[in-house]
């Protein structure tokens, strides 16, 4: 029973994690480390998405703005034109702005988590061993990195180590994508529109809607699933 929340109940308590790992809010009702393995994983995955679904606090919309920019690009070149958005060609220059805030966020999980669980004094701040310990550490820094503010809970990382790398987190993850998102607005707005044509990629239609949430999942999927599999699904189906 340690760390079950008995007066909301299971599917209560599944809701409130949900809703407070896809955006960036970070309270809790329930400690997230008591959580079955598989559905623990599911809300890091929630946070790896960045925010988007249904959209962080301050962040979700140039999240949102920045895969759908990605969107475009990987749609303009499956059709062989150059890919445009709201009227403005999607070129070079706002392609790399748009990758570099993409990466901004793995690099620093996947660093910060690297870096912890390769020194003693990382490792010692969790409660469990194996791939859950893993999912302590590598929760910390997800949720460091994405400004979301919660925690699994069973990890301590009341140390200067996890003190200093989590601040680092914090610190670039909210201010190098603010940085890339508003070079990448004035590229844009440097730029004279560029009138419809028949070779235009809608972007009200249910097909984008269906592109750019399949361009969401496989981006993040290819990044974290070796994370995950080494976290949560390894503890969930082993």
């Amino acid at each position: 029973m340690e760390g079950r929340e008995t007066r909301f109940g299971v599917s209560n308590s599944a809701m409130f994690a949900s809703s407070t790992t896809l955006p960036s809010t970070g309270s809790v009702d329930s400690f997230h480390d008591s959580y079955t393995a598989l559905g623990g994983g599911m809300l890091i995955f929630n946070m790896l998405l960045g925010e988007v679904a249904p959209g962080g606090v301050g962040a979700g919309l140039y999240g949102m703005l920045i895969l759908a920019v990605i969107t475009v690009f990987v749609a303009g070149l499956m059709v062989g034109r150059t890919p445009e958005y709201l009227g403005k060609k999607i070129g070079a220059r706002e392609i790399k702005l748009a990758s570099l805030y993409f990466l901004v966020t793995p690099i620093l999980v996947l660093v910060g988590t690297a870096v912890a669980m390769a020194t003693e004094t990382g490792r010692s701040a969790m409660l469990n061993s194996g791939p859950h310990g893993f999912s302590e550490i590598l929760y910390a820094y997800t949720s460091a990195s994405n400004n979301n503010g919660s925690a699994f809970a069973g990890v301590s990382v009341n140390t200067e180590f996890h003190n200093t790398t989590l601040g680092l987190c914090m610190a670039f993850g909210r201010f190098l994508p603010i940085i890339l998102v508003l070079a990448l607005a004035g590229s844009l707005a440097q730029q004279a529109p560029v009138p419809a044509s028949a070779g235009t990629l809608p972007t009200h239609r249910p097909q984008f809607v269906g592109l750019i949430v399949g361009v969401t999942v496989i981006l993040v999927a290819l990044t974290f699933l070796p994370a995950l599999a080494l976290g949560p699904i390894a503890e969930g189906l082993f």
